[in-house]
C-alpha cells in the first residue's frame, strides 16, 4: 500500500506531506474499525518481542522516535500500526513557531532528510492535556522529549526542563532531555559536563511524586569525540540517570550523493547515519560494561539495521526517517526478524 501512495507523497514538500499522513491515519482511525484494520495489516505480536527496560515493559522494542508526533496528536495511531512505544516531541514551556519554512528536505538519492525545524509544538501543557486524555484510551508505552524555548538563555534552560518535567510527569512514562539537536541556537552547548550536569541533577531533585519515579534519558548527538563519550558515561552514572538514547540528526555531511541539498543548514538522519550511531552504540555500551541501557536511533532502514544496533548494545530501537522512507511494514519487518532470531 505504502509503494502505491509514497510517489505522490514524494512528489509533496516534506512537511505537507507529514500533515496529509499524520491527518489522514487519524481521520481513519476515527472510523470505525479502523484502528483495527490497521493493526491486522501491520502490528506484529510474538511473545519473544516483550522487554523489560528501566522498569518499564514494552511489547515489543520498536518505537517511534521524537519529532514525528510533536504535540502527542498521535499516539494511538501509532500504536495502531504496531510500534512498541512511542516518543513524542520535543516539547518546551511555551509554544513556539520553530524556524521558517522551508525546513525540512528530502535527499532521496542517499535514503535521508534534513530538517532544521526548531522546536516547533504547541508547547507543554498542550501535550499533556492530550495524553491525560488518552492514558484513557491507550496502554502503549509513551516517552517525553522534553527541551527549551528558543528565547531562553542556557542560563536558564534548567527552568525550561523543568517545567517540561513537572507538567508532563502524570502522563508520560519516561523523560528524554534533549540538548543534542543542532536546531535551537546554542543548545548543543548545554551538552558540556557542567551545564549537563546542572540539568540533570535538578530534574532528578525532582523525580519523586507519592512514591513514584520515572526513568530520565539523555539523547546526544552523533558528532561527539570518544573523550566526549567518556564524559556521557561519567555523567549518566554520576546523576544516576536511567539511560541514553544515541543518536540525535549530525551536522556531518560526508559522502552525501545529493551535493545541492546537502548545503542546507540542519540536522540530517537516515542511512548516511546507520553507522556512526551503531558505532557510538558498541562504545557507549563497551565503555559502560553494558551498564547504561540505550535507545538505538539514526538511519534504521531494514531489520538488519535494527539487528545491528541490537547487537551493538541497544536495548530498544527507534524509526524516524527510515519509518519516512520505507513505510510502516518496515515495524512489522523488523519485529519478526527479531523474533525468529530470539
Amino acid at each position: 500500500m505504502y509503494k502505491l501512495v509514497k510517489p505522490i507523497l514524494f512528489s509533496l514538500d516534506p512537511e505537507e506531506a507529514h500533515h496529509l499522513v499524520s491527518g489522514g491515519l487519524r481521520s481513519f482511525c476515527k472510523v470505525w474499525g479502523g484502528k483495527r484494520v490497521l493493526k491486522s495489516i501491520y502490528a506484529y505480536e510474538h511473545p519473544k518481542l516483550a522487554r523489560n527496560v528501566f522498569g518499564l515493559t514494552f511489547k515489543n522494542p520498536i518505537g517511534l522516535a521524537a519529532g514525528f508526533d510533536k504535540n502527542a496528536a498521535f499516539v494511538e495511531e501509532m500504536d495502531a500500526l504496531g510500534f512498541g512505544f512511542v516518543e513524542i516531541g520535543t516539547v518546551t514551556p511555551k509554544p513556539q513557531p520553530g524556524n521558517e519554512r522551508p525546513r525540512l528536505f528530502r535527499l532521496v538519492n542517499d535514503k535521508a532528510l534534513i530538517n532544521r525545524m526548531g522546536f516547533n509544538n504547541q508547547g507543554v501543557d498542550v501535550a499533556a492535556n492530550r495524553l491525560r486524555h488518552l492514558k484513557k484510551h491507550t496502554s502503549i508505552v509513551v516517552g517525553g522529549n522534553i527541551g527549551k524555548n528558543k528565547t531562553t538563555t542556557n542560563e536558564d534552560a534548567v527552568k525550561d526542563y523543568i517545567v517540561c518535567f513537572d507538567t508532563l510527569f502524570d502522563v508520560v512514562d519516561y523523560f528524554v532531555v534533549n540538548v543534542s539537536s543542532p536546531n535551537t541556537p546554542g543548545l548543543r552547548a548545554l551538552q558540556d559536563k557542567e551545564p549537563l550536569m546542572r540539568i540533570l541533577n535538578a530534574l532528578q531533585q525532582r523525580n519523586q511524586k507519592e512514591g513514584i519515579s520515572r526513568p530520565i534519558l539523555l539523547k546526544i548527538a552523533p558528532d561527539l569525540t570518544d573523550g566526549q563519550l567518556d564524559d556521557i558515561i561519567a555523567i549518566v552514572q554520576e546523576t544516576g540517570i536511567a539511560g541514553i538514547v544515541a543518536t540525535n540528526t549530525t551536522v556531518g555531511r560526508e559522502g552525501l550523493k545529493d551535493v545541492r541539498k546537502a548545503s542546507e543548514a540542519g540536522g540530517l538522519s537516515g542511512v548516511p547515519l546507520t553507522k556512526r550511531s551503531t558505532d557510538i552504540i558498541r562504545y557507549l555500551s563497551t565503555h559502560s560494561n553494558q551498564t547504561i541501557p540505550i535507545i538505538g536511533v539514526g538511519g534504521i532502514h531494514k531489520p538488519e539495521d535494527a539487528l545491528e544496533k541490537l547487537d551493538a548494545g541497544a536495548a530498544l530501537i527507534q524509526l524516524y526517517t527510515g519509518f519516512i522512507y520505507e513505510g510502516p511494514a518496515l515495524i512489522k519487518q523488523i519485529g519478526k526478524k527479531i523474533a525468529h532470531r530470539s
